[in-house]
């Protein structure tokens, strides 16, 4: 890797910038100034319609949207369960459905290195910032550790213009959880199992997952790890 290039100007053109075309400009111009393969910015709302801006194959985009791989993608899933950005190799790919998803990527230009920054929005919303490249486990390290700082503070300003000119995508305000919905969502976050969410609470696992559901619905959520961790951060339960 040579000189560490200059990110600041990536800022200013995202304060300029009022429309998705301008956001797919400027994930464009990123991908170049990086020297990488992709930059993708990727929002899944509560009703698993997909917005954002990708440097990835039209074909790809197309295939990901029409298997849902939304549901599988181990970056997704893995992204969901944490704060901080991850690195793609500390995820798990060792089931067959994410091997399968994987080889399909790598088959479809994606390249073998990646690195996704959650975001968490208003009202339950969920985002991704992920920058994507081919090369060594050491090269891109080096990338990583120069650039990782300054790719959190863009992928903020990617999901803050997001949410300014798609406003009519944003979760509604949700509504307060039920006493009962807080005690299962306590109880979960404490690491109790569903069987054991119910036995505590004497409830049936049927009647334990319409509360989850009705949590997830209030909160945005899109699954129950999600519904949590949205949960704890407003203050809605304390563990």
């Amino acid at each position: 890797m040579g000189t560490k290039v200059e990110l600041n100007p990536v800022l200013e053109e995202l304060d300029s910038t009022s429309t998705l075309e301008g956001l797919e400009q400027i994930a464009i111009a990123l991908r170049d100034r990086l020297e990488i393969r992709h930059v993708v910015y990727h929002w899944v709302d509560s009703a698993g319609d997909q917005y954002g801006c990708t440097t990835y194959p039209d074909a790809w985009v197309q295939r990901y949207q029409e298997r849902n791989y939304h549901r599988i993608d181990p970056v997704i899933i893995g992204c969901f369960q944490r704060f901080h950005p991850i690195d793609w190799k500390s995820l798990d790919w060792s089931g067959k459905t994410s091997k399968a998803f994987l080889q399909d990527a790598l088959q479809h230009g994606v390249g073998n290195q990646g690195y996704s920054i959650p975001i968490r929005g208003p009202n339950g919303q969920f985002a991704l910032f992920t920058v994507n490249h081919s090369c060594t486990d050491e090269v891109w390290r080096q990338i990583t550790q120069a650039y990782g700082r300054d790719l959190i503070l863009i992928a903020h300003y990617f999901n803050r213009k997001a949410l300014e000119f798609e406003s009519n995508r944003q979760p509604e305000v949700s509504r307060s959880l039920s006493p009962r919905e807080i005690d299962v969502m306590t109880l979960l976050a404490l690491g109790y199992s569903r069987a054991q969410v119910a036995h505590s609470l004497s409830i049936s696992e049927h009647t334990l997952r319409v509360y989850i559901e009705s949590a997830r619905f209030k909160l945005g959520a899109l699954n129950t790890t999600h519904a949590i961790a949205t949960s704890m951060s407003r203050g809605l339960i304390v563990v």
